[in-house]
């Protein structure tokens, strides 16, 4: 395993993490549930995306947003890191196609929104997938937006332990 600053700089080009990033990586690392919660632009997402590099396997993202899974893939892509997204509007070969990578390619991430991830085919898939962290981006559209707001995110607890929320 790699450490957390290794992947850092051959990654992302930094010396150093900002303020919390350390504690909170170290927290996912050691297998904690954890909560990060950091201010827009606080980088939030290297707090999993760090971590998940340092392991072997898969990280699976669920987010509520397109636009945003699609820039956190297209900048890891930039950064000769291995990620997917499955969104509303793909054809489900294309939606099959992806994730059978992710399942059988080299891929470190892979970004789903959460009614995705719970259709029953998908979850078998994932299952097949050497998981080494389940992310939950954006978390706080449920206590900002309500219970109500894509009722899915409140089934994910039952995915497992190994859930990381990131704010």
């Amino acid at each position: 395993m790699k450490a957390p600053l290794e992947i850092l700089q051959q990654y992302w080009g930094y010396n150093q993490f900002r303020p919390l990033q350390s504690e909170i990586i170290d927290s996912v690392l050691t297998g904690h549930d954890t909560l990060a919660l950091l201010p827009t632009g606080g980088g939030k997402s290297l707090c999993f995306q760090v971590p998940a590099m340092c392991k072997e396997g898969i990280c699976i993202v669920v987010s509520p947003l397109i636009a945003l899974m699609k820039d956190q893939v297209e900048n890891l892509i930039k950064r000769n890191i291995k990620a997917a997204v499955v969104f509303s509007g793909m054809s489900f070969r294309e939606v099959d196609t992806t994730i059978d990578n992710c399942v059988y390619g080299p891929y470190k991430f892979l970004y789903l929104s959460p009614e995705r991830l719970m259709i029953d085919w998908v979850r078998e898939r994932v299952a097949k997938m050497n998981v080494n962290l389940f992310a939950i981006d954006e978390a706080h559209c449920i206590s900002q937006w309500g219970y109500d707001f894509r009722p899915p995110y409140l089934a994910l607890s039952k995915l497992g332990s190994c859930i990381q929320l990131f704010l």
